[in-house]
Protein backbone atom coordinates (compact mmCIF):
# COMPACT_ATOMS: atom_id res chain seq x y z
CA UNK A 1 0.00 0.00 0.00
CA UNK A 2 2.94 2.31 0.74
CA UNK A 3 4.47 1.73 -2.83
CA UNK A 4 1.06 2.56 -4.18
CA UNK A 5 0.63 5.77 -2.32
CA UNK A 6 4.08 7.07 -3.17
CA UNK A 7 3.86 6.38 -6.91
CA UNK A 8 0.32 7.52 -7.10
CA UNK A 9 1.47 11.05 -5.36
CA UNK A 10 4.73 11.24 -7.36
CA UNK A 11 4.33 14.64 -9.40
CA UNK A 12 4.42 13.71 -12.72
CA UNK A 13 6.96 15.83 -15.73
CA UNK A 14 5.76 19.73 -15.99
CA UNK A 15 3.68 19.27 -12.67
CA UNK A 16 4.48 21.47 -9.99
CA UNK A 17 5.52 20.05 -6.40
CA UNK A 18 2.99 20.68 -3.92
CA UNK A 19 2.20 19.55 -0.60
CA UNK A 20 0.20 15.38 -1.50
CA UNK A 21 4.02 14.98 -3.25
CA UNK A 22 5.45 14.91 0.74
CA UNK A 23 5.55 12.24 3.61
CA UNK A 24 5.24 14.04 6.66
CA UNK A 25 7.51 12.37 9.37
CA UNK A 26 8.57 14.74 12.70
CA UNK A 27 8.13 18.03 13.92
CA UNK A 28 11.90 19.13 14.22
CA UNK A 29 11.24 23.30 15.43
CA UNK A 30 9.31 26.54 15.93
CA UNK A 31 10.06 30.11 14.92
CA UNK A 32 8.66 33.62 15.06
CA UNK A 33 6.95 32.96 11.71
CA UNK A 34 6.13 29.11 10.84
CA UNK A 35 7.25 25.96 12.04
CA UNK A 36 9.03 23.13 10.75
CA UNK A 37 8.95 19.40 10.02
CA UNK A 38 10.56 16.48 8.17
CA UNK A 39 9.22 15.54 5.43
CA UNK A 40 10.29 12.94 2.43
CA UNK A 41 9.45 13.36 -1.40
CA UNK A 42 7.54 11.19 -2.98
CA UNK A 43 9.38 10.02 -5.39
CA UNK A 44 12.18 7.67 -6.51
CA UNK A 45 14.60 9.27 -5.06
CA UNK A 46 12.80 9.29 -1.49
CA UNK A 47 15.03 12.36 -0.21
CA UNK A 48 14.23 13.73 3.17
CA UNK A 49 14.01 17.38 3.41
CA UNK A 50 13.00 20.09 6.22
CA UNK A 51 10.03 21.78 5.43
CA UNK A 52 8.73 25.36 6.62
CA UNK A 53 4.74 25.85 6.68
CA UNK A 54 3.39 29.18 7.54
CA UNK A 55 -0.08 29.65 8.46
CA UNK A 56 -1.80 32.50 5.91
CA UNK A 57 -4.25 33.77 8.23
CA UNK A 58 -1.95 33.98 11.00
CA UNK A 59 0.74 35.67 8.44
CA UNK A 60 -2.19 38.33 7.44
CA UNK A 61 -2.88 39.71 10.94
CA UNK A 62 0.26 39.63 11.63
CA UNK A 63 1.50 41.27 8.84
CA UNK A 64 4.56 38.83 7.70
CA UNK A 65 3.63 38.21 4.51
CA UNK A 66 5.60 40.30 2.52
CA UNK A 67 8.35 39.25 4.76
CA UNK A 68 8.19 35.60 3.91
CA UNK A 69 7.11 36.47 0.13
CA UNK A 70 10.64 38.15 0.50
CA UNK A 71 12.42 35.35 1.91
CA UNK A 72 11.27 33.05 -0.64
CA UNK A 73 12.54 35.66 -3.18
CA UNK A 74 16.20 35.74 -2.40
CA UNK A 75 16.73 31.92 -1.29
CA UNK A 76 15.53 31.44 -4.82
CA UNK A 77 18.47 33.59 -6.05
CA UNK A 78 21.16 31.67 -3.55
CA UNK A 79 23.37 28.34 -2.91
CA UNK A 80 26.35 28.19 -0.93
CA UNK A 81 27.77 25.53 1.20
CA UNK A 82 27.28 27.23 4.36
CA UNK A 83 23.45 28.14 3.64
CA UNK A 84 20.69 26.55 4.12
CA UNK A 85 19.27 26.00 0.59
CA UNK A 86 15.87 25.73 -0.89
CA UNK A 87 14.36 23.24 -3.03
CA UNK A 88 10.88 24.03 -3.32
CA UNK A 89 8.24 26.55 -2.39
CA UNK A 90 4.57 26.50 -3.12
CA UNK A 91 0.89 27.10 -1.45
CA UNK A 92 -2.58 26.01 -0.82
CA UNK A 93 -5.42 27.69 0.52
CA UNK A 94 -4.07 27.46 4.17
CA UNK A 95 -0.33 28.02 4.19
CA UNK A 96 2.96 28.78 2.65
CA UNK A 97 5.57 25.80 2.40
CA UNK A 98 9.44 26.11 1.93
CA UNK A 99 11.55 22.89 1.71
CA UNK A 100 15.16 23.00 2.16
CA UNK A 101 17.99 21.10 3.04
CA UNK A 102 17.74 18.31 6.45
CA UNK A 103 19.97 19.20 8.42
CA UNK A 104 20.24 16.98 11.41
CA UNK A 105 22.88 18.26 13.76
CA UNK A 106 20.24 20.67 15.64
CA UNK A 107 20.56 24.64 15.70
CA UNK A 108 23.59 26.22 18.32
CA UNK A 109 20.73 27.71 20.65
CA UNK A 110 19.87 23.88 21.21
CA UNK A 111 23.28 22.46 22.14
CA UNK A 112 24.30 25.67 24.21
CA UNK A 113 20.71 24.73 25.92
CA UNK A 114 22.59 21.35 26.60
CA UNK A 115 25.25 23.19 28.01
CA UNK A 116 27.73 21.73 25.69
CA UNK A 117 31.46 23.05 26.22
CA UNK A 118 32.67 24.25 22.67
CA UNK A 119 36.10 25.00 22.53
CA UNK A 120 38.24 27.44 21.04
CA UNK A 121 38.67 25.59 17.78
CA UNK A 122 34.93 25.10 17.45
CA UNK A 123 34.13 28.36 18.03
CA UNK A 124 36.93 29.56 15.33
CA UNK A 125 35.51 27.22 12.84
CA UNK A 126 31.89 28.18 13.25
CA UNK A 127 32.96 32.19 12.67
CA UNK A 128 34.83 30.94 9.82
CA UNK A 129 31.92 28.86 8.52
CA UNK A 130 29.45 32.02 9.28
CA UNK A 131 32.17 34.32 7.83
CA UNK A 132 31.98 32.64 4.38
CA UNK A 133 28.73 32.64 4.03
CA UNK A 134 28.17 36.28 5.19
CA UNK A 135 30.93 36.97 2.36
CA UNK A 136 28.75 35.52 -0.27
CA UNK A 137 25.48 37.07 1.23
CA UNK A 138 27.31 40.30 0.91
CA UNK A 139 28.50 39.58 -2.73
CA UNK A 140 24.54 39.29 -3.38
CA UNK A 141 23.98 42.47 -1.98
CA UNK A 142 21.89 40.61 0.82
CA UNK A 143 21.90 41.87 4.52
CA UNK A 144 20.43 38.49 6.93
CA UNK A 145 19.95 41.22 10.29
CA UNK A 146 19.71 38.13 12.25
CA UNK A 147 22.39 35.55 12.71
CA UNK A 148 21.79 34.20 15.91
CA UNK A 149 22.41 30.88 17.55
CA UNK A 150 18.69 29.82 16.43
CA UNK A 151 19.63 30.62 13.10
CA UNK A 152 22.76 28.48 12.70
CA UNK A 153 22.01 24.66 12.07
CA UNK A 154 24.69 21.97 11.94
CA UNK A 155 24.79 19.03 9.73
CA UNK A 156 25.82 15.71 11.18
CA UNK A 157 29.01 16.36 11.00
CA UNK A 158 29.18 19.76 13.20
CA UNK A 159 29.34 22.52 10.19
CA UNK A 160 27.61 25.48 10.20
CA UNK A 161 25.10 26.86 8.04
CA UNK A 162 22.79 29.95 7.97
CA UNK A 163 19.18 29.32 7.51
CA UNK A 164 16.13 31.56 7.97
CA UNK A 165 16.29 34.73 5.87
CA UNK A 166 12.78 36.06 6.99
CA UNK A 167 14.38 39.83 7.65
CA UNK A 168 17.00 39.97 5.49
CA UNK A 169 16.62 42.72 3.21
CA UNK A 170 18.94 43.90 -0.12
CA UNK A 171 20.91 46.98 -0.25
CA UNK A 172 21.51 48.61 -3.60
CA UNK A 173 24.88 50.41 -3.88
CA UNK A 174 24.91 53.12 -1.57
CA UNK A 175 21.92 52.02 0.24
CA UNK A 176 21.80 51.89 3.78
CA UNK A 177 18.95 50.24 5.68
CA UNK A 178 16.85 52.18 8.51
CA UNK A 179 14.10 49.81 9.98
CA UNK A 180 14.80 48.92 13.43
CA UNK A 181 15.35 45.03 12.90
CA UNK A 182 16.27 41.70 14.61
CA UNK A 183 16.77 40.28 17.45
CA UNK A 184 17.50 42.79 20.56
CA UNK A 185 20.32 40.71 21.95
CA UNK A 186 21.92 40.49 18.98
CA UNK A 187 21.52 44.10 17.23
CA UNK A 188 24.07 46.12 16.57
CA UNK A 189 24.70 49.48 18.13
CA UNK A 190 24.38 51.33 14.94
CA UNK A 191 20.59 49.55 14.43
CA UNK A 192 19.95 51.26 18.12
CA UNK A 193 21.03 54.42 16.96
CA UNK A 194 19.07 54.91 13.97
CA UNK A 195 16.08 54.82 15.91
CA UNK A 196 17.57 57.86 18.38
CA UNK A 197 17.75 60.89 16.58
CA UNK A 198 20.35 62.67 19.40
CA UNK A 199 22.84 60.42 17.06
CA UNK A 200 22.68 61.27 13.82
CA UNK A 201 22.53 58.31 12.07
CA UNK A 202 20.94 57.69 8.98
CA UNK A 203 21.16 53.90 8.20
CA UNK A 204 23.21 50.66 8.37
CA UNK A 205 25.35 48.46 6.50
CA UNK A 206 26.24 44.63 5.96
CA UNK A 207 28.48 45.63 9.67
CA UNK A 208 25.64 44.70 11.63
CA UNK A 209 25.78 41.05 10.44
CA UNK A 210 29.26 40.63 11.98
CA UNK A 211 28.33 42.18 15.32
CA UNK A 212 25.73 39.75 15.65
CA UNK A 213 28.39 36.81 14.68
CA UNK A 214 30.70 37.98 17.43
CA UNK A 215 27.58 38.30 19.98
CA UNK A 216 26.75 34.86 18.72
CA UNK A 217 30.63 33.22 19.03
CA UNK A 218 31.11 35.01 22.69
CA UNK A 219 27.44 33.56 23.77
CA UNK A 220 28.50 30.05 22.11
CA UNK A 221 32.01 30.19 23.77
CA UNK A 222 30.93 31.35 27.28
CA UNK A 223 27.41 29.85 27.40
CA UNK A 224 25.67 33.48 28.11
CA UNK A 225 25.84 36.65 26.30
CA UNK A 226 28.62 39.79 26.71
CA UNK A 227 25.80 41.92 27.40
CA UNK A 228 22.05 42.01 29.59
CA UNK A 229 20.03 42.45 27.00
CA UNK A 230 16.48 41.44 26.29
CA UNK A 231 13.31 42.07 24.51
CA UNK A 232 12.00 44.59 27.19
CA UNK A 233 15.20 46.90 26.38
CA UNK A 234 14.74 50.00 25.51
CA UNK A 235 16.91 51.35 22.30
CA UNK A 236 18.24 54.17 24.59
CA UNK A 237 18.88 51.52 27.86
CA UNK A 238 20.64 49.32 25.05
CA UNK A 239 22.83 51.77 23.56
CA UNK A 240 24.28 52.46 27.42
CA UNK A 241 24.39 48.97 28.27
CA UNK A 242 26.67 48.42 24.67
CA UNK A 243 28.62 51.38 26.01
CA UNK A 244 29.90 49.74 29.05
CA UNK A 245 32.93 47.49 29.15
CA UNK A 246 32.37 43.54 29.46
CA UNK A 247 34.53 41.37 31.46
CA UNK A 248 36.16 38.59 29.66
CA UNK A 249 35.99 35.10 30.92
CA UNK A 250 39.05 34.10 32.59
CA UNK A 251 40.67 31.09 30.54
CA UNK A 252 40.17 32.41 27.31
CA UNK A 253 43.35 32.56 25.01
CA UNK A 254 44.30 36.05 23.73
CA UNK A 255 43.59 35.00 20.72
CA UNK A 256 39.88 34.54 20.62
CA UNK A 257 40.14 37.67 22.66
CA UNK A 258 41.62 39.86 19.77
CA UNK A 259 38.59 38.01 17.30
CA UNK A 260 35.92 38.94 19.67
CA UNK A 261 37.14 42.62 20.56
CA UNK A 262 37.07 42.75 16.78
CA UNK A 263 33.74 41.64 15.95
CA UNK A 264 32.16 43.18 18.80
CA UNK A 265 33.55 46.98 18.19
CA UNK A 266 30.61 50.07 18.76
CA UNK A 267 31.66 52.14 15.33
CA UNK A 268 30.89 49.86 11.96
CA UNK A 269 33.79 51.59 10.73
CA UNK A 270 36.99 49.84 12.94
CA UNK A 271 34.79 46.64 13.05
CA UNK A 272 35.42 43.48 11.32
CA UNK A 273 32.96 43.67 8.27
CA UNK A 274 34.60 41.90 5.52
CA UNK A 275 36.15 38.20 5.21
CA UNK A 276 39.25 39.65 3.94
CA UNK A 277 39.21 41.75 7.55
CA UNK A 278 38.80 38.72 9.34
CA UNK A 279 41.57 36.89 7.86
CA UNK A 280 44.02 38.95 9.27
CA UNK A 281 43.55 38.18 12.67
CA UNK A 282 46.23 36.02 14.16
CA UNK A 283 43.56 33.45 15.06
CA UNK A 284 42.45 33.41 11.82
CA UNK A 285 45.91 33.86 9.37
CA UNK A 286 46.77 30.04 9.38
CA UNK A 287 43.57 28.74 8.36
CA UNK A 288 42.57 27.55 4.95
CA UNK A 289 39.51 29.03 4.06
CA UNK A 290 39.52 26.97 0.63
CA UNK A 291 39.01 23.94 3.03
CA UNK A 292 37.01 25.05 5.32
CA UNK A 293 34.44 26.40 2.22
CA UNK A 294 34.51 22.24 0.63
CA UNK A 295 33.85 21.03 4.94
CA UNK A 296 37.57 19.43 4.87
CA UNK A 297 38.63 20.39 8.27
CA UNK A 298 36.97 17.91 10.61
CA UNK A 299 34.59 19.80 13.38
CA UNK A 300 35.93 19.43 17.17
CA UNK A 301 32.32 19.50 18.15
CA UNK A 302 29.74 16.45 16.39
CA UNK A 303 26.66 16.42 17.02
CA UNK A 304 25.16 13.64 18.79
CA UNK A 305 23.62 10.93 16.38
CA UNK A 306 21.60 8.42 18.33
CA UNK A 307 18.38 11.08 18.59
CA UNK A 308 16.72 13.78 16.81
CA UNK A 309 18.79 17.16 17.80
CA UNK A 310 16.06 18.72 19.03
CA UNK A 311 13.15 19.68 21.47
CA UNK A 312 10.64 17.26 21.68
CA UNK A 313 8.19 19.21 22.64
CA UNK A 314 7.62 20.32 19.45
CA UNK A 315 6.15 17.11 18.14
CA UNK A 316 3.76 17.58 21.46
CA UNK A 317 2.99 20.88 20.08
CA UNK A 318 1.75 19.78 16.67
CA UNK A 319 0.32 16.60 18.05
CA UNK A 320 -1.82 18.00 21.07
CA UNK A 321 -2.17 21.41 21.07
CA UNK A 322 -2.05 23.17 17.25
CA UNK A 323 -5.88 23.34 16.17
CA UNK A 324 -4.70 22.93 12.25
CA UNK A 325 -2.25 19.56 12.62
CA UNK A 326 -0.27 19.13 8.90
CA UNK A 327 -0.90 15.97 9.65
CA UNK A 328 -4.95 16.46 9.22
CA UNK A 329 -4.45 18.85 6.14
CA UNK A 330 -5.55 16.97 3.35
CA UNK A 331 -8.72 15.91 5.21
CA UNK A 332 -9.53 19.39 5.91
CA UNK A 333 -8.85 21.05 2.38
CA UNK A 334 -11.16 18.32 1.05
CA UNK A 335 -13.97 19.36 3.54
CA UNK A 336 -13.04 22.96 2.80
CA UNK A 337 -13.15 22.63 -1.16
CA UNK A 338 -16.77 20.84 -1.03
CA UNK A 339 -18.14 23.80 1.61
CA UNK A 340 -16.82 25.87 -1.41
CA UNK A 341 -19.14 23.99 -4.14
CA UNK A 342 -22.35 23.82 -1.92
CA UNK A 343 -21.80 27.19 -0.38
CA UNK A 344 -21.29 30.56 -1.81
CA UNK A 345 -18.03 32.35 -1.76
CA UNK A 346 -18.79 35.16 0.54
CA UNK A 347 -20.04 32.60 3.19
CA UNK A 348 -17.85 30.19 2.81
CA UNK A 349 -14.95 33.14 3.09
CA UNK A 350 -16.46 34.54 6.36
CA UNK A 351 -16.75 30.93 7.85
CA UNK A 352 -13.21 29.67 7.28
CA UNK A 353 -11.69 33.42 8.36
CA UNK A 354 -13.54 33.73 11.74
CA UNK A 355 -12.75 29.77 12.45
CA UNK A 356 -9.10 30.70 11.65
CA UNK A 357 -7.48 34.19 12.15
CA UNK A 358 -10.46 36.05 12.95
CA UNK A 359 -13.35 37.64 10.64
CA UNK A 360 -11.02 40.73 9.79
CA UNK A 361 -8.93 38.67 7.59
CA UNK A 362 -10.78 37.89 3.84
CA UNK A 363 -9.48 33.91 2.88
CA UNK A 364 -10.80 34.85 -0.69
CA UNK A 365 -7.69 37.04 -1.20
CA UNK A 366 -5.54 34.49 0.97
CA UNK A 367 -6.50 31.89 -1.35
CA UNK A 368 -3.73 32.56 -3.62
CA UNK A 369 -0.42 35.01 -3.03
CA UNK A 370 0.57 36.26 -6.03
CA UNK A 371 3.62 37.67 -4.29
CA UNK A 372 4.44 34.29 -3.24
CA UNK A 373 7.17 32.89 -5.97
CA UNK A 374 6.66 28.78 -6.62
CA UNK A 375 10.11 27.42 -7.03
CA UNK A 376 11.34 24.08 -8.08
CA UNK A 377 15.55 24.13 -7.67
CA UNK A 378 15.22 20.89 -8.98
CA UNK A 379 13.97 21.85 -12.22
CA UNK A 380 15.43 24.88 -12.17
CA UNK A 381 19.03 22.60 -11.89
CA UNK A 382 17.66 20.85 -15.03
CA UNK A 383 17.56 23.96 -17.17
CA UNK A 384 20.76 25.14 -16.37
CA UNK A 385 22.64 21.59 -17.56
CA UNK A 386 20.39 21.95 -20.39
CA UNK A 387 21.96 25.12 -21.35
CA UNK A 388 25.62 23.75 -20.77
CA UNK A 389 24.83 21.17 -22.92
CA UNK A 390 23.16 23.51 -25.83
CA UNK A 391 26.74 25.95 -25.43
CA UNK A 392 28.59 23.21 -25.91
CA UNK A 393 27.05 21.56 -28.58
CA UNK A 394 27.03 25.57 -29.99
CA UNK A 395 31.15 25.34 -29.38
CA UNK A 396 31.27 22.26 -31.15
CA UNK A 397 29.45 22.81 -33.79
CA UNK A 398 31.67 26.44 -34.16
CA UNK A 399 34.64 24.28 -34.43
CA UNK A 400 33.69 22.47 -36.82
CA UNK A 401 31.99 24.94 -39.14
CA UNK A 402 35.64 26.84 -38.65
CA UNK A 403 37.56 24.21 -39.92
CA UNK A 404 35.91 23.28 -42.64
CA UNK A 405 36.25 27.06 -43.98
CA UNK A 406 39.78 26.92 -43.38
CA UNK A 407 39.63 23.58 -45.56
CA UNK A 408 37.50 25.14 -48.00
CA UNK A 409 39.82 28.55 -48.58
CA UNK A 410 42.81 26.19 -49.37
CA UNK A 411 41.36 24.54 -51.50
CA UNK A 412 40.26 27.66 -53.59
CA UNK A 413 43.54 29.07 -53.83
CA UNK A 414 44.11 30.90 -56.98
CA UNK A 415 46.92 28.85 -59.26
CA UNK A 416 50.17 30.13 -58.79
CA UNK A 417 53.68 29.93 -60.75
CA UNK A 418 56.62 28.63 -59.17
CA UNK A 419 59.62 29.45 -61.76
CA UNK A 420 59.23 28.55 -64.75
CA UNK A 421 56.79 25.57 -63.65
CA UNK A 422 53.21 26.14 -63.81
CA UNK A 423 51.58 24.37 -60.16
CA UNK A 424 48.71 22.97 -60.66
CA UNK A 425 46.19 21.11 -58.32
CA UNK A 426 46.66 17.22 -57.96
CA UNK A 427 43.43 16.96 -56.75
CA UNK A 428 41.87 18.49 -60.02
CA UNK A 429 44.43 16.56 -62.12
CA UNK A 430 42.99 13.23 -60.23
CA UNK A 431 39.21 14.03 -60.73
CA UNK A 432 39.80 15.21 -64.23
CA UNK A 433 41.09 11.62 -64.93
CA UNK A 434 38.34 9.79 -63.02
CA UNK A 435 36.00 11.89 -64.76
CA UNK A 436 37.36 10.76 -68.24
CA UNK A 437 35.69 7.35 -69.65
CA UNK A 438 38.78 4.67 -70.68
CA UNK A 439 37.83 1.73 -72.83
CA UNK A 440 37.16 -1.04 -70.40
CA UNK A 441 37.46 0.71 -67.38
CA UNK A 442 34.19 1.91 -65.68
CA UNK A 443 33.62 5.72 -64.01
CA UNK A 444 34.43 6.65 -60.65
CA UNK A 445 31.43 6.40 -58.62
CA UNK A 446 33.70 8.41 -56.27
CA UNK A 447 33.27 12.40 -55.76
CA UNK A 448 34.81 15.77 -54.66
CA UNK A 449 31.54 16.40 -52.89
CA UNK A 450 31.87 13.10 -50.94
CA UNK A 451 35.37 13.86 -49.67
CA UNK A 452 34.80 17.29 -48.93
CA UNK A 453 31.87 16.65 -47.16
CA UNK A 454 31.73 17.38 -42.87
CA UNK A 455 29.08 16.37 -40.47
CA UNK A 456 29.19 19.22 -38.28
CA UNK A 457 26.13 18.32 -36.48
CA UNK A 458 26.04 17.94 -32.60
CA UNK A 459 25.65 14.78 -31.17
CA UNK A 460 22.36 14.25 -30.14
CA UNK A 461 21.61 14.40 -26.39
CA UNK A 462 21.63 11.10 -24.18
CA UNK A 463 19.54 12.95 -21.26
Amino acid sequence: MGANQSTRNEPTPGEEVNFDHFQILRAIGKGSFGKVCIVQKRDRTGNMYAMKYVHKGECAVRGALKNVAREVEILSQLEHPCLVNLWFSFQDEEDLFMVSDLLLGGDLRYHIQQEVVFSEESIVLFVAEIALALDYLQSHKIVHRDIKPDNILLDEEGHAHVTDFNIATVLEDGELATSMSGTKPYIAPEIYMCSCEEYGVLGYGFAVDWWSLGILAWETLAGERPYPLCSTTTHREALQILRKERPTPAGWSSTICELLDRLLTVSPGARISTLKELKQVSTMRELDFDKVLNKQIKPPFTPPKDHLNCDPTFELEEMIIETKPLHKKKKRLAKQRSLKVDHPPEDTAVGLAEGAAGPSVDLRRLAFIPEYRVYNREREMERQEREKKEKQWEEDLNTAMKGAEERLKTKQQPVQRTGNRLSVSTTSVKTRISASPRQGRRASTVTSSDIDYIDASPEPSTS
